[in-house]
């Protein structure tokens, strides 16, 4: 597949990264020329120095022959122009998928006057939203250092940490699932230090695993008690950084406080011009004017007494600082904000509870468009070797022909739920019908035979 990529900065260099270690034919295009000299040197792909925006560019780079085209600036404009002058060369030639990452609310609002519809792009990301919407479901659930929703919301998979003192060290999944037998769930994969392991029925549970368990949505309370964690509310959250993510999840706490009288939120911001704007537009955040690494005046504001700080600031080293202070001073819960490859695996291993990526987003839907129509979402999770895909059972595909455990299922792949008029957790009794939802965990060099099993082809 040829893909061009129109944006050099982490978002771009992280899909172009993706989409050149699948052996897909990429082109990278980026108005700074350092950033094209950097994506020369690192990647196996071709690095064009020009815009987006320029039809003479994006002819040099190929788009008559190209199948996707994802615009990833930090301009949206740049974007939508660029999505709209691939569709239009789409039409001349075969037909080309685009893909922008748009942040402004004029054209994704409910009472835009232009929608992207207009503009012809198949597929609208918006990492910040997206980002800020995991981070509010992380502090609802305290015990979570995940949780990714699946089938419109209806099944949940719950990422938690083992305690050093858990009751359940040295326990057997198998005499787990016995002793809570009136719960319906499934332990999808476990992450123990850098390992990645499928888990069977004998697999024992040691202290400081990452446990990732699906379950109908709902009861990620009952999990998190029967892994031997306190299921304790949250009241107070401090965030640092008035960042576009910083004020959704503001926006996002105050909102779910006023339906149920949830958490009081501070906000720190440096920049004086952007906190004053946001004491404004926040109802119900105390917005500080202050530098969100000054230890001292975070801890004047009350950062002891704090449940839970979020550090969303564009310094992912002060991020991480904030954080591990944070730990020191006994706050009960931390997420920061990292997108560096080499941060992300160690966070929680040093401390953190939780580390969320602006660029997940964008790749997941490029991995989304990538596996096929009948794969409608894919799922990595920080520091896990796997990814979970949401798919489509065909008709005529051979996993539909008859229960699980007659299905040859190949090693490093686990089916976890199955989702039609109700959800599923999935035995080896279960029989997966045309028409219903899988939710499967899989090991990366397998996943080629997991879409085999679920195609109609």
């Amino acid at each position: 597949m040829r893909a061009i990529v129109v944006g050099a900065g982490d978002v771009g260099y992280d899909v172009a990264q993706m989409l050149s270690r699948q052996r897909h034919d990429v082109t990278v295009i980026d108005t700074d020329q350092s950033k094209i000299e950097h994506v020369r040197d690192t990647l196996d792909v071709m690095a064009i120095h020009g815009s987006g925006t320029s039809a003479e560019t994006l002819m040099q780079a190929r788009i008559l022959d190209a199948d996707l085209v994802v615009a990833v600036t930090d301009v949206d404009e740049v974007n939508i122009i660029a999505s709209m002058l691939a569709e239009r060369f789409g039409k001349s030639s075969d037909d080309t998928t685009t893909i922008a990452r748009v942040r402004s609310s004029e054209f994704t609002g409910k009472d835009a006057v232009l929608t992207l519809d207009d503009f012809g792009i198949d597929l609208i990301i918006h990492p910040e939203e997206s980002t800020a919407a995991e981070v509010v479901a992380l502090l609802r659930r305290a015990a979570a250092t995940d949780i990714v929703e699946f089938c419109d919301g209806r099944v949940q998979l719950v990422g938690i940490r083992l305690d050093h003192d858990t009751p359940i060290s040295g326990m057997k999944l198998q005499e787990l699932a016995k002793l809570n037998n009136d719960l319906d769930f499934r332990v999808m994969g476990i992450s123990r230090g850098i390992r990645t392991i499928v888990p069977d029925g004998n697999m024992t549970l040691h202290p400081n695993d990452q446990v990732f368990v699906l379950v109908p949505t709902g009861q990620i309370s009952q999990i998190a008690h029967m892994l031997g964690k306190e299921g304790k509310r949250l009241h107070h959250c401090m965030i640092l950084g008035g960042t576009k993510v910083g004020a959704r999840i503001a926006a996002g706490l105050t909102e779910k406080k006023n339906r149920s009288g949830g958490m009081a939120v501070k906000l720190v911001e440096a920049n004086r011009p952007r906190a004053e704007y946001l004491a404004e537009v926040l109802e119900g955040v105390l917005v500080i004017h202050g530098d969100p690494a000054d230890i001292d005046l975070l801890v004047r504001e009350g950062l002891s007494e704090t449940d839970a700080l979020v550090a969303v600031t564009q310094d992912e080293e002060s991020n991480l600082v904030s954080c591990l202070m944070a730990k020191h001073l006994q706050v009960k819960k931390t997420v920061a904000l990292l997108s560096k490859g080499a941060y992300i695996p160690i966070s929680q291993s040093i401390g953190l509870d939780a580390a969320v990526s602006q660029k997940l987003a964008v790749t997941r839907e490029v991995q989304r468009f990538l596996r096929g129509s009948h794969v409608k979402s894919v799922a990595t999770i920080h520091g896990l070797d796997a990814e979970i895909l949401e798919l489509e059972v065909e008709p005529g595909s051979s996993v539909s022909r008859g229960t699980l455990m007659e299905q040859t299922i190949p090693s490093g792949v686990l089916v976890g739920a199955v989702v039609g008029n109700q959800v599923e957790i999935a035995t080896g009794k279960t029989r997966i019908e045309p028409g219903q939802r899988a939710i499967v965990f899989t090991t990366p060099d397998r996943i080629t035979e997991v879409e085999a099993l679920f195609s109609g082809n």
